[in-house]
């Protein structure tokens, strides 16, 4: 009877124990699974910010390999414009080969072709002065005479020996246009006596002893020097050898010119 009574005196309090732990266990329970939802969704916000860091990274990779694609693009568009320039001078390169080989090809030819021309044209030369007016006579034969020297020299090239000829011929076509006065000998009365020639392009060769006791001039007609009149020319002269020696102004001359031929 009394551990009836103790039971059912406990059993409330059982009850009741049991009641409080299982209000206990579930406040827990619940505790936990909040703590491990926003464990979870820390974990998840942490994977999230980390996946987009990746993106970011991604594209700033992105970005950065597609600013070198620009770069790179713009570097292979100014070669492939280098380049066909560099192929357009490789073509002209090999044109001016080939003519230059043609050239080589046809130099001995000219060669043998040259040397002969300017052999007559030496002969031409050497014949014109013979028949020329006779001033500077000494100076106009040796260089015909260094001329004919140079042709037979193997260390002079021949497009030097054409040009030294070409330049003996431009020398000889400037005395046309000029006038000058030189110092020189000339055969008075038997006797060479020194004098100052005149010579006025190749219209008239004349000349004046020192002191102006003999005047005369080349006759072309009779191929020898004839003396004239000193009251006619003596003063002309004399003016003209003041004004090819830059003493005085050109002025006008009167001067003894053959008369052309009748041929």
């Amino acid at each position: 009877m009394l551990i009836n009574q103790m039971k059912k005196r406990l059993l409330p309090s059982v009850i009741l124990v049991a009641a409080l732990f299982a209000s206990l266990s579930a406040s827990v329970f619940a505790q936990a699974t909040v703590d491990q939802v926003m464990q979870e969704g820390e974990k998840r916000a942490d994977a999230g910010a980390a996946e987009q860091q990746r993106v970011e990274q991604i594209a700033n990779q992105t970005n950065d390999l597609l600013n070198q694609y620009n770069t790179t693009s713009k570097v292979v568009d100014g070669l492939i414009t280098y380049n066909s320039l560099l192929q357009r001078q490789v073509e002209n390169q090999e044109t001016e080969k080939a003519a230059l080989a043609e050239s080589i090809d046809n130099v001995a030819l000219i060669e043998r072709q040259i040397i002969p021309l300017m052999t007559k044209m030496l002969d031409s030369l050497e014949q014109f002065i013979a028949l020329d007016t006779p001033f500077l006579l000494k100076e106009r034969n040796e260089r015909m005479a260094r001329l004919r020297d140079m042709m037979e020299r193997s260390d002079v090239s021949s497009a030097e020996k054409f040009r030294r000829v070409i330049e003996a011929y431009q020398i000889e076509n400037d005395y046309g246009r000029t006038i000058e006065a030189y110092k020189g000998t000339v055969p008075i009365n038997g006797n060479p006596q020194e004098v100052d020639f005149l010579r006025i392009g190749r219209v008239s060769l004349a000349y004046q002893s020192v002191g102006g006791a003999h005047t005369g001039v080349w006759d072309t007609e009779s191929g020898d020097w004839v003396e004239l009149d000193p009251a006619d020319y003596k003063n002309q002269v004399a003016d003209g050898l003041r004004v090819a020696r830059k003493q005085v102004a050109p002025d006008l001359l009167i001067i003894p010119v053959a008369a052309p031929s009748e041929e």
